[in-house]
Parts: structure tokens; C-alpha cells; sequence
């Protein structure tokens, strides 16, 4: 697609914009206009027929698109590789590396690189770019908030196809991040060049990036793992109402939709329901309401005087019914989740118990929480049993889920009060009421963020519940000082086990990332990785797979 069309379409996003924000209906004015756009665009022969042009939501690359600076950290090739990437069943395969080992010490990682592979400026890849890439970010770590190397020593290169990392101490995450850190050529980085055209070894060049507009990459044609089918693809950021008016109009080729978008049609696309690891639950926290001192030695209010209950927050989990929530809040679109998705080689979900209202409401009966006055919402000792659930102002999803939720804890004689504010309020009140949360990344870590009693008000996510469990402590400790990756994924699994029976978050959801996809295009959906959380972005994961019919 040339710039005209691309202009075109930006302009017709504008428009639909400020539409919407004149609160007007969305009619089809736009797509008419866009639609006699394109038919132009076309009679005049600047369209081009092995390009395709795609929404993947608002802001999605973020400033740079600099590895090195954060950009690309998802587990798989796009235009810098990583030593590893994520294959489909979740597990690590080698990228850039053809082999790798963990000496007994669990703190020495070695990683054999494959032969002949050029980056795409047609310089040669080796050991050198790989210790320039480390030593670069952990210079820079500050710059870098997807790849933790903060552990990491040293990293060295005895020869050219062969880099050894050496570890402060052991730390099996650290096998996580060698997916999520794509390699920079030494001899030609530029840190603010890079920002909008990085070179690297993936299957995609970057042709132009215009942030918050749109970003263009072709086939890399030398590409070692094989070159793409399709030969350009643009990325258009807009907002979600103009790229469904854009796809109506025959505009986009895919376009990134909420679940309450899934039943509708248009002409020439189909949608799919792609598998995720993203799930929605709810923090509850588990102590009284207290002071505690937080890592910068400020007193900081936690904890709730309800949720701390733990039949309260047991009941809940066994007395809603999932499948009408997701019915309610996401058109029937999604899974019921009751812990990490088992397609994580480290998830382990216990049992589902759902719908089981008559025994919720007799654990709270005999834990003595009760409605005496008949108002429907129990009390125990003068302290009704209600609390608050926040969400974030601009995710209506979530705010959806949250108040099917309320509906559901309703019949339990829970009350449910779901407020709607900004993060940065979110973060203030996350201590002491449940916030909807989205959580899915293959690195395990993230066990350790959410449970750890060491991460009690540590960050913004962080151990919200102020759970502790000494049990849970020792074998994440455990997990992280592994040596071999199945003792860490054992260990990982046993934690969830433990928490599992405290419910310290109510989860509700593993939702899937619907895309309406043009039926000219193909995306191997055999080939996709289950994605992680961020709906819009994960559906790239196999492109270079992706053929026009």
C-alpha cells in the first residue's frame, strides 16, 4: 500500500475520532467515504497486492522500537531475533541459538549459536553482537523494564559461535529473558536511530515508523529461517472506532476487536477466537485493615476488614457462575480460569468449582457471616460484608467483568461496589479493595511478583493481597534457584498449589483476542503461540507464516 492510500486512511481515522467525540451515532458516512477513497486509489494504481494493512490497537509499539530499550519482548522473531523464542506449545526452542546448557552451579548458561546468519544490513551475526546486546542493556537497565538482568555478572564470548553467561547467583527466569532480549549488531547500533529503524537478524524490515501513525516492514528476503510470503505490511494506529469503520469499508486486512465486537459481520472478513494465556481476576486482600511500612519506609494502609475472611473469598470462588459471567461481560467469548492456564509449561490450575451457590452461602453461613436485617447483603460482628473492585476508566471490558461479577455475588449476599478511575488511583486503592487485573507471560516470574511476601508493597503489582505463606516463599525460593529448568517448572507448579487453597485472587477469565482477519489472508492459525496478555500485538507471532490466498 503506497503513502497515499496510508494517508488516506489516517485521515479517515481522524475523522471517525472526532465523530465519535462529538457524540454522535457512527454511521456509514465514513466507510463510504474510505470506501471511494480506495476505489480511487485503486483506478489510479497505487495499491499494492502483496501488502496487507492491519489495527493491532492504540499505541502499540510504545516510543522506540529498539530492542535494546524494551521493544519486542514478546518470545518471538519480528525484526530482531533472541537467543531463544516460544514455539506453539509454549515451550523454548532455539532463534539465534542452536543449543544451549546450565552448568551443575545453576549459574553458568552457554548458548551455541546457529552458522550463517547475516543481519539485515548484511553484516555477519556472532558471539559479539550477543555480549554487546547484554552489556548494553544491563548498562542501561533503567531503559529496559521487560528484561530483568539484574542477576547477570558477565557475559563473555570464547569464540564466535559460543556466549557464556555468568550469574551472580542462580536465577532460572534467567533462561525466560534470553527469549524476550532481541539482538543489535555491535559494529552499527545506534541507540537514537534504532528508536525507528532497528536492524536486526528477524524476518522484518522496518521501511518507515511514524509513531502513534503507523509502522511499515517488508520481507526480509535473506531471512535464515525462510523469507516471509507477504511482502509489506503496514500497522496503522487508530483508535478501536475508526478501525472497525475502517475495516467495514474494506480498509484493514486485520483488525484487533473486544469481545462485544465478535458477533458482528462485515463483508469478506471472518473472525477469530485466538487462543490466549491472558487471564482477568480479581485481588482480595487478605489481612485486616492495617498499617504497614512499605520498601521506602512509608506507613501504608492494607488490607480489608472482609475479603481478609477467607471463607469470603472461598465462597466467592465456588459460588459464582463463570460461564454466565463471561456470557454477560463477554458475549459467551472466553474460558473460565481458575488459576494460570495450563497451556504455560509452569501452569497449574486446580479443578474449576463453579456455580456452587448453595455451598457458598453455607460457608458464609458458618463463618457466621449472615443477613440479619434482610437488606440481602450478610454481616458478621456490625461489618457488612461489601467491599469495593476497581477498574480502569478506558477498559470497558474490564469494568464489564467486574460488574457481572457483582451481579453474581449478589445472590451470595456479597455486595460488590465496582468503581471506574484512572491507574494512577488504581495504584492508591489497590491495597485495601480488589482491582481487575490481566496477567499471561511465559516467563514464571511473575508467580514470584504476585505471591512472595517479599513483594508486599514493593510495586505497582505486586503482592496486592499482602498474601504470605512461608510454605509458598520456600518453594518459590526454591523454583528460582533451580538448575534445571524441569525442577524450576515443578516448583512453580507446587506454589500455585499452595495458594490455590487461599484464593489470595479470584480468577474469572481466560480470555481469548478476537480479530476480524480479511478472507484473503491466511495467519496459519496452527502456528500461533498461545498469547500472552496485551491483546492486539501476540496475533504477529507467526507472520512471516502468513500467505494471501
Amino acid at each position: 500500500m503506497k503513502k497515499k492510500t496510508i494517508a488516506l486512511l489516517l485521515a479517515s481515522a481522524m475523522a471517525a475520532a472526532l465523530f465519535a467525540g462529538c457524540g454522535g451515532k457512527k454511521d456509514g458516512n465514513i466507510g463510504k467515504e474510505t470506501a471511494s477513497a480506495k476505489e480511487e486509489t485503486s483506478a489510479s494504481g497505487e495499491t499494492d497486492d502483496d501488502g496487507i494493512v492491519c489495527y493491532v490497537g492504540h499505541g502499540f509499539w510504545g516510543g522506540s522500537l529498539d530492542p535494546v530499550k524494551g521493544a519486542y519482548a514478546y518470545g518471538y522473531d519480528f525484526t530482531n531475533n533472541a537467543l531463544l523464542r516460544v514455539a506453539p506449545d509454549s515451550s523454548y526452542t532455539g532463534d539465534l541459538a542452536e543449543s544451549w546448557e546450565v552448568a551443575p552451579d545453576a549459574r553458568t548458561y552457554t548458548f551455541h549459536l546457529k552458522n550463517g546468519i547475516k543481519f539485515q544490513d548484511g553484516s555477519d551475526f556472532s558471539a559479539e553482537d550477543v555480549v554487546f546486546t547484554y552489556e548494553t542493556v544491563m548498562e542501561r537497565q533503567g531503559d529496559n523494564e521487560d528484561v530483568d538482568l539484574t542477576k547477570l555478572a558477565q557475559v563473555e564470548a570464547p569464540d564466535e559461535k559460543t556466549v557464556v553467561f555468568t550469574l551472580k547467583e542462580p536465577y532460572s527466569p534467567f533462561l525466560d529473558a534470553t527469549a524476550q532480549l532481541g539482538i543489535v549488531p555491535s559494529d552499527s547500533y545506534d541507540s537514537a536511530a534504532f528508536d525507528e529503524k532497528p536492524v536486526g537478524t528477524g524476518p522484518w524490515k522496518v521501511v518507515q515508523y511514524d509513531a502513534e501513525q503507523q509502522l511499515i516492514v517488508e520481507a526480509n528476503e535473506e531471512y535464515f529461517d525462510g523469507a516471509p510470503k507477504i511482502q509489506r505490511v503496514t500497522f496503522v494506529d487508530m483508535d478501536n472506532e475508526a478501525a472497525f469503520s475502517n475495516a467495514q469499508s474494506g480498509q484493514l486486512d486485520i483488525v484487533m476487536v473486544q469481545p462485544n465486537y465478535a458477533s458482528e459481520e462485515i463483508k469478506g472478513m471472518h473472525i477469530e477466537e485466538l487462543e490466549t494465556m491472558d487471564v482477568r481476576n480479581i485481588s482480595l486482600p487478605c489481612r485486616p485493615r492495617q498499617m504497614m511500612r512499605d520498601s521506602k519506609g512509608n506507613d501504608v494502609e492494607v488490607g480489608n476488614d472482609v475479603t481478609s475472611d477467607v471463607h469470603v473469598r472461598r465462597a466467592l470462588s465456588i459460588g459464582i457462575d463463570r460461564e454466565r459471567i463471561i456470557e454477560n461481560a463477554f458475549n459467551g467469548v472466553g474460558r473460565p480460569a481458575y488459576g494460570f492456564t495450563k497451556n504455560l509449561e509452569w501452569g497449574n490450575a486446580p479443578e474449576g468449582q463453579d456455580g456452587q451457590a448453595d455451598e457458598a452461602k453455607e460457608i458464609l453461613e458458618k463463618a457466621g457471616w449472615s443477613d440479619g436485617d434482610g437488606d440481602g447483603v450478610r454481616e458478621k460482628d456490625g461489618v457488612k460484608c461489601e467491599f469495593e473492585v476497581y477498574t480502569p476508566s478506558d477498559e470497558q471490558d474490564r469494568y464489564n467483568l467486574a460488574a457481572a461479577v457483582a451481579e453474581e455475588a449478589k445472590g451470595l449476599g456479597i455486595s460488590i461496589i465496582v468503581k471506574q478511575t484512572s491507574w494512577d488511583e488504581i495504584y492508591k486503592t489497590s491495597n485495601t479493595g480488589g482491582v481487575v487485573w490481566g496477567f499471561g507471560q511465559y516467563n514464571p516470574i511473575v508467580v514470584s511478583q504476585l505471591f512472595n511476601s517479599d513483594g508486599i508493597l514493593k510495586g505497582d503489582f505486586d503482592n496486592k493481597p499482602a498474601y504470605e505463606n512461608k510454605k509458598a516463599d520456600a518453594l518459590i525460593g526454591e523454583a528460582i534457584g533451580a538448575a534445571e529448568y524441569e525442577e524450576a517448572v515443578s516448583k512453580w507448579k507446587e506454589v500455585q498449589s499452595v495458594y490455590a487453597e487461599e484464593y489470595p485472587y479470584l480468577f474469572i477469565v481466560n480470555i481469548e483476542h478476537c480479530y476480524f482477519v480479511s478472507d484473503r489472508l491466511d495467519i496459519s492459525v496452527d502456528t500461533q503461540i498461545p498469547h500472552p496478555h496485551g491483546h492486539g500485538i501476540p496475533i504477529i507471532c507467526n507472520m512471516k507464516d502468513w500467505s494471501l490466498k
